[in-house]
């Protein structure tokens, strides 16, 4: 019997992970999680696995089960880019990651792991996923950073070649309704709008933009976990983006939002907090060569994916 571990298993990536690899007949899972007193626990009804296993616990368990287990899916992490605890991020996810990364390797584990686009800073040095830059580039914020130290420190032990690290763009979909305040426009837009009629969106601090021309790499959470999951099934390793190739600007977002709840558009724009505004990426864009020469892959169109996100799971209530 092989087991699948997955870190984060009930966050928004790690549930879909589950759904998606039960949709595929595979129910050997291990998830992994601390729920607390969150809701987050509702991701998992539904979905088939073996057990679950606290994070604290993860590395006592891998010790009994080290034959069992064929691979790894970390995607647990402290998310909040706005987090300013510098000691607990790099506990949290720095030094837990390379200590799984270290377990993984040292026992040829298939070891699978979530960077972040937030490594890359203000874009301006682009978002192409070549280890060769990594050194260059300057994360804006302590998330960020956290993310990109474990990067760095698997280049530093010459052990890129034997992972695999993704790094998400902006990432939405069913399954974040816990997220709170890190939970996606679409869900803050979804419920402004159902309440007020309208959404609100950050005035540009940036002349190059307009008002809510800011442009983002958008990628619906079916679509990130089908990328995801496809590394089980081959044997690449390396950096990899995790994108939709292509930007669509708040407005455009907004525009599918209203139209997906047969609404006319209303936006204000309000001022972007000053502590935001530092380290607010106004521009990404994946860079999809790498992935795409070596992996096949579909994106859903943006209108399409926030139709269905808002009327299959936002005005259901509902989870994948």
């Amino acid at each position: 019997m092989q087991y699948i571990v997955i870190t984060g298993a009930a966050g928004m990536i790690g549930s879909g992970v589950v759904r998606h690899l039960n949709d595929l007949g595979q129910f050997q899972l291990i998830l992994v999680d601390d729920l607390k007193q969150s809701e987050k626990w509702k991701n998992w009804v539904g979905k088939r696995f073996i057990d679950t296993v606290s994070r604290s616990h993860i590395f006592d368990w891998l010790k009994v089960h080290e034959e069992e287990v064929s691979a790894i899916i970390h995607l647990g992490a402290c998310s909040d880019t706005m987090e300013t605890n510098a000691d607990y991020l790099l506990e949290n996810n720095y030094r837990f990651t390379i200590r799984l990364a270290d377990w993984a390797i040292g026992n040829e584990k298939r070891f699978i792991y979530a960077s972040s686009a937030a490594t890359y800073g203000d874009g301006s040095q682009g978002f192409v996923d070549d280890e060769a830059q990594l050194h260059t580039l300057h994360p804006l914020n302590m998330y960020g950073y956290s993310k990109h130290l474990v990067d760095l420190w698997l280049q530093r032990e010459n052990v890129l070649n034997r992972v695999v690290g993704l790094k998400y763009f902006n990432i939405f979909g069913p399954n974040e309704y816990h997220k709170g305040r890190m939970a996606s426009m679409v869900l803050k837009m979804t419920r402004k709008a159902e309440q007020e009629g309208v959404v609100q969106l950050y005035r540009s601090n940036d002349p190059k933009y307009p008002d809510g021309g800011q442009l983002r790499d958008f990628l619906y959470v079916k679509d990130a976990v089908r990328m995801t999951c496809a590394f089980l099934g081959n044997q690449l390793c390396g950096i990899y983006n995790i994108g939709a190739g292509q930007t669509t600007s708040w407005n455009e977002l907004a525009g599918a939002l209203f139209a997906a709840l047969g609404k006319e558009p209303r936006i204000e724009y309000i001022g972007m907090p000053s502590e935001l505004s530092r380290q607010y990426q106004n521009y990404t864009c994946a860079s999809m060569k790498k992935y795409g020469a070596q992996i096949p892959f579909s994106i859903t169109p943006i209108r399409e994916a926030v139709k269905e996100y808002v009327q299959e799971y936002l005005m259901r209530d509902a989870r994948w």
